[in-house]
């Protein structure tokens, strides 16, 4: 919407005046492989653990949530620390709605400008200019990989305070190394410059986490959430883990109890069922694969990926031409806004087979 859509009564701010909202499209259709949602259901012994959390918090509704969600961080860091081999304590994590206001917080709390990698996730600039920040946007180099010339400028840019960098990218799925983040925080670190890691998609990726940079690195910042490896969507649980100064921080920003009882009781009980959802993630990795091999079967470019969703191009038609097609066959992706490219979240068997079988058709015609 732009601001000739806009009455004159209301006195929105003028630098949101040519902002969009985020969202893909919420469109009706039979295979929705678009918003790289988990597509396998929870469990039957964690549905049942949840009701059984939220029927036993329901009864203290009356009641605030626990507002430094003590029980919840300190699961999280059990969790985090038996996964990554690292202990991290719970002062070292913090939790919100989702990875978004993990990121709203730190670019509240943080003066200076922000940074990021481009084609990245599009909250990143979205968040920051909404909050008032500069957004300085650089380039990704060949294969939307980070490079050293693109190193060089985000060390160089004096103004940046906040990097973004996120690994597995989305939407590309391409990997940054641990050498390359680490540099980047090195690099900035004399201006009291921030790195924030993106990995909302970590858990499928085969590639070493920054959560081995932490201890040496105290300006670089983790933010995951809950969404996609755990299944977790519609509960909205982002988490940070930086260090205890960092946390201690973003609570200068936080509203007041704003996560609620139910949903803190939710993700406990969902961190404690952690082992069955690690089973549905590497049925996901392997579907990946093997749909990757299928487009490229076609003729077409897949990008390599360590996400659950996959990067194409190749086609010899317009993005929104080719995605309007598969729509008309009753299967929904996502066209990122890259010319030539689309991006295809990866489901269960059927619904990855109707994406290949409407893709094939629209291909060869």
């Amino acid at each position: 919407m732009s601001d000739k859509n806009w009455p004159s009564w209301l006195p929105l701010r003028t630098d949101l005046l040519e902002l969009s909202p985020y969202g893909a499209p919420q469109i009706e259709a039979p295979v929705r492989l678009n918003t790289n949602e988990n597509p396998y259901n929870l469990s039957d012994e964690l549905q049942a653990a949840l009701r059984d959390e939220i029927s036993r918090v329901v009864k203290e509704l009356n009641r605030y949530p626990d507002r430094d969600a003590r029980k919840l961080r300190q699961a999280l860091a059990d969790s985090i620390s038996g996964s990554s081999g690292i202990r991290f304590e719970s002062d070292s994590i913090w939790v919100a709605n989702g990875s978004n206001e993990i990121i709203q917080s730190i670019l509240l709390a943080f003066e200076g400008a922000a940074l990021g990698f481009e084609p990245s996730y599009s909250m990143h600039p979205l968040i920051s200019r909404v909050v008032g920040k500069t957004w300085i946007s650089i380039p990704r180099g060949e294969n939307f990989q980070i490079e050293a010339a693109q190193i060089k400028e985000a060390i160089d840019a004096q103004d940046v305070k906040i990097i973004f960098i996120t690994t597995p990218n989305n939407p590309t799925g391409t990997s940054t190394s641990l050498e390359v983040i680490e540099e980047i925080a090195k690099g900035v670190a004399p201006r009291s410059g921030l790195v924030l890691v993106d990995e909302a998609y970590a858990e499928f990726s085969n590639q070493s986490s920054a959560l081995s940079l932490l201890k040496s690195n105290q300006n670089i910042m983790v933010s995951r959430t809950m969404s996609k490896a755990f299944a977790f969507a519609g509960a909205r649980l982002g988490y940070l883990i930086a260090h205890p100064q960092v946390i201690s921080a973003l609570q200068l920003v936080r509203l007041p109890y704003h996560l609620s009882a139910l949903t803190q009781s939710a993700a406990i009980a969902a961190i404690s069922k952690q082992n069955q959802l690690s089973k549905d993630v590497n049925r996901l990795r392997e579907s990946r694969e093997e749909v990757a091999r299928e487009i490229e079967a076609l003729g077409l470019r897949c990008f390599p990926s360590d996400a659950n969703f996959l990067l194409f191009s190749g086609f010899d038609v317009a993005s929104e031409t080719l995605w309007q097609r598969l729509l008309d066959r009753g299967v929904l992706i996502r066209d990122i806004g890259i010319p030539g490219h689309l991006r295809v979240t990866i489901g269960t068997r059927a619904e990855n087979r109707a994406f290949l079988d409407a893709l094939r058709e629209v291909v060869r015609g």
